[in-house]
This record gives structure tokens, sequence and C-alpha cells, in this order.
């Protein structure tokens, strides 16, 4: 299987930050690639992309000021099979990528996982009051297929409410 590595580097308007890879995403070696995940499509309809990618393309994103990371590199069936101290080791690693990259805004894709991983039991869906590596993050609902408490028209409309957040941050 693939080690899946982030994607991004210095300069990013935002990266995103997803729980752990999929099976399938480990077994093809791109992010976001499971069968009915959302996320390309999200990107697209909320702005972020001129046109809808796919996962193999996901090397394209920094060209779109968009980068892409996890905060556990252990690949799952579902985020559920993560211990605590997974994601609270993974948030330290993420803190150094988010670190060293310096993004505009870190989007959190998953309230439950950015609750655990970051000792933020109250957290919230959009902006939080909290930063990473002195960046702002923003969470959003995990565009997992297994996540059927949104429509595509909401991961839309919250994911352009990232985008519109980070274009006015400078």
């Amino acid at each position: 299987m693939w080690q899946l590595g982030p994607i991004g580097g210095p300069g990013l308007r935002v990266l995103f930050v997803g729980i752990n890879p999929s099976l399938r995403s480990a077994e093809v070696g791109h992010h976001f690639a499971r069968p009915g995940n959302r996320f390309w499509p999200t990107l697209h309809a909320a702005g972020f992309t001129p046109r809808r990618l796919t996962p193999q393309e996901d090397e394209l994103l920094p060209s779109f000021g968009i980068g892409v990371a996890n905060i556990v590199a252990r690949a799952t069936r579902t985020g559920a099979e993560l211990t605590v101290a997974e994601l609270r080791a993974g948030a330290t690693v993420l803190e150094a990528t988010v670190d060293a990259w310096s993004p505009r805004l870190v989007a959190v894709v998953g309230v439950v996982a950015y609750r655990s991983a970051f000792r933020r039991p109250h957290a919230h869906m959009g902006l939080q009051d909290e930063r990473v590596a002195g960046r702002p993050v923003w969470v959003l609902p995990n565009p997992s297929g297994l996540n059927a408490h949104y429509k595509p028209h909401d991961f839309a409309r919250l994911y352009k409410q990232a985008r519109l957040y980070a274009a006015s941050l400078t």
C-alpha cells in the first residue's frame, strides 16, 4: 500500500486536513479516492477549482492554492477505527506541516476527529477560536460517502464559506 503524504507547500490559500486515508486511497495512492467521497465535486461546486478534478489529479491542487494532508497516516475502513492517541499524535505532526507551510487557512474535514485530535470537545462547524501553528482553523463536514448528514448543496455552501473567509485573509 502507498503511504499518502501531504500535498502542498508554502503559500497555500487553504490546507484541507482529512482524518486519515481510506483503504481505497492508500491502495491507489491518491487522496479522497473512495467511490462516493464528495470532496472533489464539493471543491468544484464551492469555487475552489475551475472544474471537477479526480483523485488522480490531486497533485494539481497546489496550482489552485490548495493543499491536502491527514491527521493520521494509517489507512482504515472508517475513521472510527483510530484511537484518540493516534489522533493526538497526528495533530502534533500536522502542526509541524502547518508551521512549515503557513497556509492562510487550515480546513479540517470532520468535527469529531478535530475535537479528539486537538482536545477541543466543544468545537463546532465553521471558524474556531483556536489556531493550529498560528493559522486560523475552519471545521467542515467530512465529505466521506459514509457521512449521510449533509447533502451536496450543504457541502458546497459550507465549503464556499471557508473559501470566502480564506480569500479575505491576506
